[in-house]
């Protein structure tokens, strides 16, 4: 390694150091400048592999310098928001982090976004520019920009095509032959640990989904949180199956692994043997995947075909998980569940460690993170709140996000006046700490004035062997006001009535209250950009015309 290969390593800013931890060993707050001390003391090891593609933490350094450089160039200043719109990629994580080194703010658009979620986000964020790959599900990216900006409000007015890591970049439509000089990138202004780097989107429970304002230092703290629930090092091998662009996605596959210096699988599009196949082959010990893909391997025959024994932990979340699927997923593969409860605003208020019993691992969301100030409020009118018991969750400390960005109405909802943040759930947390999710805020069904649960109606009818997922919501009811409704896709060949699944629950000894009076047997179940059920198109779904009394 040469005096002046050296030369062209540079650290962003400001440096600070933080404390030198086991989840954090380069001491560096900011990801700019672990990277940078990676691709110094690790060049040629691998930060990330896509499928037939690797990329190596100097190739990782060099191509974010490449593309920071060329964004200053083009004239975007710090806090400019420029829209990052890909598939899972090398390139994505590239683009998030020539953005931070630049000064700017990345907008992470999922890459299960339409033409009209994607005009929205682009303008309440007021990004001015969109970074793509040459293709975007098939069609030409530049016609997408075309159809984005044809809305004459459409404040986006530059289309960047990253075309590969090894790079060539299209702008406008052309292909940019002499790109500046990476030797500017030691006066790229970076972005500290405190600003505001990223936003993401969370679908709520409306329509349009809101921008949520992520900053580095929540995500530094969570790594510690993650390193103490299974004790990762730069030895282990991660893959997520979820998208980089939603909370759990940064944390599994942009932040924690990379301050450790580890390697990261990354999934361009999920399927089930794409995933299973991956752990093979590369030797993945953790995976990141929400409850509706492990149960997807756990039920299909793909996951007899593979070696799974390297896999030792898998992080997931996204909805309830089955204790009897957990447990089954435990014993068949050899690896322990473990989840953060939390959302992509709050981050996590509670999680699960290797070193707990299966049934708090299983049957609970974990023990709360003191560092958090959790507590719950007891009453309907806010007026009692407690450390222990049944009710609404509410947060503040160092995993919160800064809320949502161009949105004071939804602002208003998400903190207290004391700047709590709150949860849409109801949760219990017991006399040791522990916490179990009793239902969302919002998802109960209302019959006959009685409250239930959808969440438990939901788990019961997993427990069915005909049944692969599973959404509970109100179907309208002109006496009762509500009735019980069950959305399900079953195993494949298997077939399901609603007198199936009565009889099944009667023998459960199951109450009569969690019984379904309305099936829909579905293809598949629309999720949310986090891997949640998106119940709002659930309902337009079933409901059209939002009347379902026959």
């Amino acid at each position: 390694m040469s005096p002046a290969w050296r030369a062209n390593i540079h650290f962003f800013g400001k440096v600070f150091m933080l404390r030198k931890t086991a989840a954090n060993p380069t001491g560096f707050d900011r990801l700019s400048d672990v990277v940078a001390a990676h691709a110094l003391h690790r060049p040629d090891r691998i930060a990330f592999i896509e499928e037939e593609r690797q990329m190596s933490w100097l190739s990782y350094h060099e191509a974010a310098n490449r593309l920071a450089v060329l964004l200053v160039h083009l004239g975007y200043r710090r806090g400019d928001m420029v829209a990052v719109l890909m598939p899972d990629s090398l390139e994505t994580h590239i683009a998030f982090l020539a953005c931070e080194r630049a000064g700017l703010v990345a907008v992470a658009i999922t890459p299960r976004a339409g033409v009209e979620e994607i005009r929205h986000i682009s303008s309440i964020s007021d990004a001015r520019c969109l970074i793509t790959k040459t293709e975007y599900r098939a069609f030409a990216a530049g016609e997408l920009f075309k159809e984005i900006t044809r809305n004459p409000d459409a404040k986006l007015k530059q289309h960047i095509i990253i075309d590969g890591p090894a790079e060539r970049y299209v702008v406008d439509g052309e292909i940019l032959e002499n790109l500046p000089s990476t030797n500017d990138a030691a006066g790229l202004p970076g972005t500290a640990p405190d600003e505001i780097f990223l936003l993401n989107t969370t679908s709520g429970t409306t329509g349009m989904p809101k921008c949520v304002k992520q900053h580095q230092a929540r995500w530094f703290a969570y790594a510690e949180y993650v390193h103490d629930a299974c004790g990762a090092t730069d030895k282990d091998v991660f893959m997520r199956a979820i998208p980089s662009s939603v909370g759990f996605g940064l944390w599994s596959g942009h932040f924690t692994p990379t301050l450790l210096g580890a390697t990261t699988v990354i999934l361009p599009g999920f399927t089930v043997e794409r995933m299973l196949a991956g752990i093979e082959n590369h030797k993945v010990s953790v995976l990141a995947a929400v409850s509706t893909q492990f149960l997807m391997a756990l039920n299909s025959d793909a996951i007899e075909k593979y070696d799974l024994s390297s896999l030792a932990v898998l992080f997931t979340g996204g909805e309830a998980v089955p204790f009897a699927k957990a447990a089954e997923f435990e014993d068949r593969v050899g690896a322990k569940v473990l989840q953060f409860y939390g959302s992509n605003e709050c981050g996590a208020i509670s999680y699960t460690k290797c070193s707990d019993t299966r049934e708090r691992r299983l049957n609970t969301a974990g023990h709360v993170i003191q560092a958090m100030d959790v507590s719950v409020i007891l009453d309907s009118a806010g007026n009692s709140s407690a450390r222990t018991g049944l009710g609404q969750p509410l947060c503040r400390g160092p995993l919160m996000s800064f809320g949502y960005y161009n949105d004071e109405q939804g602002n208003s909802r998400l903190f207290s006046e004391e700047g709590f943040m709150l949860l849409e759930d109801k949760v219990e947390i017991d006399q040791f700490g522990y916490l179990r999710v009793i239902g969302r805020i919002g998802d109960f069904i209302i019959r006959g004035g009685k409250n239930i649960s959808a969440v438990a109606v939901e788990n019961y009818a997993l427990k069915h062997p005909a049944v692969k997922l599973a959404a509970a919501l109100p179907v309208p009811d002109p006496v009762y006001g509500e009735r019980v409704g069950l959305a399900v896709v079953l195993e494949e060949g298997a077939s399901l009535d609603l007198g199936d699944v009565v009889s099944f629950l009667l023998e459960q000894e199951i109450s009569k209250s969690y019984f379904p009076e309305k099936l829909f047997v579905l293809n598949e179940i629309p999720m949310g950009s986090g891997g949640k059920v998106a119940k709002h198109e659930l309902r337009r779904k079933l409901f059209p015309d939002g009347d379902a009394t026959e």
